[in-house]
């Protein structure tokens, strides 16, 4: 995608994005789409929680 820069290290290898910010106006829902997939892959090995679990503690805290 235009406006997207790769910054690589001594090994070049990829370590950072560079986005120009005019672009990333342009094409919000193209980065928001990488973001959603990049915080999922964070995400990917994080205990998981039943939804049941979730509403106890939910109801616990006052918010449901």
């Amino acid at each position: 995608m235009k406006g997207i820069t790769f910054i690589t290290d001594e090994t070049h290898n990829k370590r950072f994005v560079q986005i120009d910010l005019d672009q990333l106006e342009k094409h919000q829902n193209k980065v928001e789409d990488l973001l959603d997939a990049i915080i999922a892959e964070s995400r990917k090995d994080d205990e998981e929680i039943s939804w049941e679990d979730v509403k106890k503690q939910l109801k616990a805290a006052g918010k449901l």
